[in-house]
Order: structure tokens, then sequence, then C-alpha cells
């Protein structure tokens, strides 16, 4: 009676030898995903391991975009003791932490969305497309801003051309309020994104304002589109 075969034996195979993971830092990997969608997952992954976000979170700041305006404001110093500000889609509050951190005790806000206090600030939830808006944010500044900021973003549906026009007409939303508001002298930044049709929108604000610039923040991500329009040296209406 033949003895049954030996199976072959399996080969060790070791780790490769000669290298270190010593100093290395992998990316953080979130353990459970069951109920996220690949990109919702991604995004999350992305958020962890995000400098910025992680810097926000230890600084107190309710969102990385607080950077952005850090940055900008550091180049073009808009941001003064005693101004008055207006902060267009203020969710979920990052520019308007900024500015009163960095002496504004007079500033309005608002969003779509609801915001938790951020005393002394005044935010309203409210469209700023409603026409009635734009007066009422006026009546609780007390006055005529010196700064306009805009972060606004369109809530998009996935259609590119329909999110692309949502988005150029935000800017002229927002553009429009700030040359009818704004004191003489005064500033106004506005989220935007390249490759957008703002070529209109530009040639208002050299129409208006002493200097536009183009300005894309190092904490702006590099992998998006986003840029900032900074205007200042407002002119006056005419």
């Amino acid at each position: 009676m033949s003895e049954p075969p030996v199976p072959p034996r399996k080969r060790m195979v070791k780790p490769p030898s000669g290298g270190s993971d010593a100093g290395r830092t992998p990316p953080a990997r979130l353990k459970t995903a069951k109920i996220r969608t690949p990109s919702s997952q991604a995004w999350l992954e992305r958020q962890i391991n995000d400098p910025f976000a992680a810097a926000a979170r230890a600084h107190g700041y309710r969102s990385r975009a607080a950077f952005k305006l850090t940055e900008i404001d550091d180049r073009f110093h808009f941001l003064k003791p005693g101004a008055r500000v207006v902060d267009l889609g203020l969710a979920p509050g990052g520019w308007t932490q900024v500015a009163l951190e960095r002496g504004v005790k007079h500033i309005v806000g608002v969003d779509l969305l609801p915001v938790d206090p951020l005393p002394p600030a005044y935010i309203l939830q409210m469209d700023f497309t409603d026409p009635a808006c734009g007066p009422l944010l006026i009546e609780a500044l007390g006055g005529p801003p010196d700064v306009v900021l805009s972060d606004m973003a369109p809530n998009t549906v996935g259609h590119r051309q329909t999110d692309h026009l949502r988005i150029v007409g935000l800017i002229e939303t927002a553009a429009d309020f700030a040359v009818q508001v704004l004191k003489p002298g005064g500033a106004f930044v506005t989220k935007a994104f390249q490759g957008g049709e703002t070529a209109a929108v530009i040639a208002v604000l050299k129409h208006h304002f002493a200097q536009v610039r183009n300005v894309k923040p190092k904490s702006s991500r590099s992998d998006s589109s986003e840029l900032y329009f900074v205007a200042t040296g407002f002119k006056g209406r005419g």
C-alpha cells in the first residue's frame, strides 16, 4: 500500500531587509466605513490627514478656511481694529473668528445654515439673494462697511453648466452688493474658481477699485480650482 503524497512545503517569505520606516507617519485610515460612500470616506480621510484642518482644530477655528483669510489679510491688511465688516456665507464661522481675532468689533454675517453664536458678531440665517437681506445686514451693522467678505458657494446639483452658472451668479451678486454699500477706500474679497466666466465681474471690480488681485492661498487645496478675488481701494459708485 503506497503512502499518500507529501504536500509541498510552503515557502516562508521574509520581509525585505535594509530599510526602515522609522520617522515615517503613515496616513490615518478610518476603521469603519460600512455606511459611507467611497467619496465621503476619501473626504473624511483627507480631513483627518490635512495639516490645515488639524491646525484649525488646535487653534479653535471652526474651519480650515480661517487660514485662507489669515493669509489674504496678512498680505493686504484690510481687517483693522474699528473696521465694519460684512461676512457673506459665514458658516461655520471661521472667517468671522479671524476678523474678531484681528480686532474687528462690528461684524455681521449671513448664511442659509444655522451658525453657533460668535459674540459680538450679529448672525443672520437667511438667503443672501433675498432682496431684503442686504438692508437688514447694513441696519444691523450700523452703517456702511469697510470690508465685504464672501466665501459663499452654491448648493450643487451635479450638472456642470448649471452649477457653474450658480457660482458665477453668486460672485456677481456679492460684487454688486459690495459696490452698493462699501465706504470709499474699502475692500472686497470673494471666492471664485479658475476657468470660470468671471471676466465681466473682474471688469466691474477694476472699474470701482484701485487694485484687483487673484490670490490662491497656500491653505486652499492644490487640487481645487478655488481662488479669491481681492479688490482694495474702493473708488465709489460712479
